[in-house]
């Protein structure tokens, strides 16, 4: 390409030259979205696809941050595993969800050495996952975390009874001392802080079941009702517009009525935290949705479909995938064990259905549950 024409090219378009090989005529030639950016996660350079990806001018993004072009952000006490990634100026490939983008993609990460050997730059390539990839990719994540799961029970199996053991010799201990005492006082704080321990192995445990007892026919909706009359007085106290959108048609299951409902239970109570942290006072923004309907997936098979929405700080896309992973939580330190979801995820794989998620940061968070519909 001739001088002159660059020089043209830089004056409406002053950034960085793209490292790719064949000039910029290449670069912008690409069918996929490709972004050059520093290791720091600003964006120096994007090709046309990625503008038209992102439904954004060359003045909107170059400059910016990359988790906010194409995550459409992160939350304040996290850091964006991507940009975190980065900074390691490494390769890698994955398959992530870019709601920036408008999709599903296969992401690589390459980074460009400098004639010094130095790294500046680092070439992002999205290339968008085709439906069947999607499935697969679905299916991969499932099986690790059944994986998760036998790990999970065989670690709290193991822990079980030795808590078990320092419990019950701490209680000994403690009906013989004098009340009152210093080491009443200790020993008491022994018991309670085991009795927690064990709590959390209940929970891996809940996590990893395998239990079928006490499934009968269940109708969801009946679920959904009896979930929210425990739990709307505190929405309203809380300022919650609720909205329930319930089909006329039966949503019978196959399944344990307490199991579902401890699901039900814990999805609501994170939306109503999501919203109380987006809008901490009162606001006709904050609004929760849950619907139940009978649905058909693409293999023909009949679900029934439970989503609750809110409209609460949502959750950052490069995290998504560890979301149902024991003890991760997108909550601040000491607002969440990170047990609730992987819980909830053990619950309904057990009663062969899936669970996931859609979310954009600050926009809105959706859960869905697909259960396998009762032939009754």
């Amino acid at each position: 390409m001739a001088s002159k024409n660059i020089k043209s090219q830089q004056e409406i378009r002053p950034i960085v030259p793209s490292p790719a090989s064949g000039g910029d005529e290449l670069f912008q030639a690409i069918q996929d979205p490709v972004l050059v950016v520093t290791p720091q996660g600003l964006i120096l350079d994007a090709n046309n696809a990625a503008l038209t990806a992102a439904k954004k001018s060359q003045a909107e993004i170059i400059g910016k941050g990359i988790c906010t072009i194409i995550h459409g952000g992160s939350l304040p006490h996290m850091e964006c595993p991507l940009e975190e990634f980065l900074l390691t100026k490494s390769a890698r490939v994955e398959e992530t969800t870019l709601p920036g983008l408008a999709g599903e993609y296969l992401l690589t990460i390459t980074p460009v050495k400098e004639s010094d050997g130095s790294i500046e730059k680092i070439l992002l390539i999205a290339r968008e996952l085709t439906s069947d990839e999607v499935r697969k990719a679905d299916s991969l994540r499932t099986a690790q975390m059944a994986a998760i799961g036998e790990l999970a029970a065989g670690v709290a199996h193991e822990v079980n009874n030795p808590i078990t053991g320092i419990i019950n010799f701490a209680q000994l201990l403690l009906d013989d001392s004098a009340k009152d005492s210093l080491q009443a006082e200790l020993l008491d704080r022994i018991v309670n802080e085991g009795e927690r321990i064990a709590l959390i192995i209940k929970n891996l445990l809940s996590f990893a079941r395998e239990s079928e007892k006490d499934n009968e026919s269940v109708e969801i909706s009946e679920v959904i009702k009896n979930s929210l009359a425990l739990i709307e007085h505190q929405f309203t106290k809380d300022g919650i517009t609720l909205s329930k959108n319930f089909s006329d048609e039966s949503c019978l299951i196959y399944g344990n009525f307490t199991q579902l409902q401890q699901v039900i239970l814990n999805l609501l109570s994170n939306a109503r935290f999501a919203l109380n942290q987006r809008y901490p006072g009162a606001a006709k923004e904050k609004k929760i949705t849950i619907s139940c309907a009978p649905s058909i997936q693409e293999n023909g098979m009949s679900v029934i479909q439970i989503i609750v929405k809110d409209s609460g700080i949502g959750i950052p896309q490069g995290i998504l995938k560890r979301l149902f992973q024991p003890f991760f939580t997108t909550k601040p330190a000491g607002k969440g064990t990170g047990l609730g979801l992987s819980i909830s995820y053990g619950i309904v794989q057990d009663h062969g259905g899936i669970i996931r998620v859609d979310s954009i940061v600050h926009k809105y968070t959706k859960m869905i549950i697909e259960l396998p519909a009762s032939d009754e």
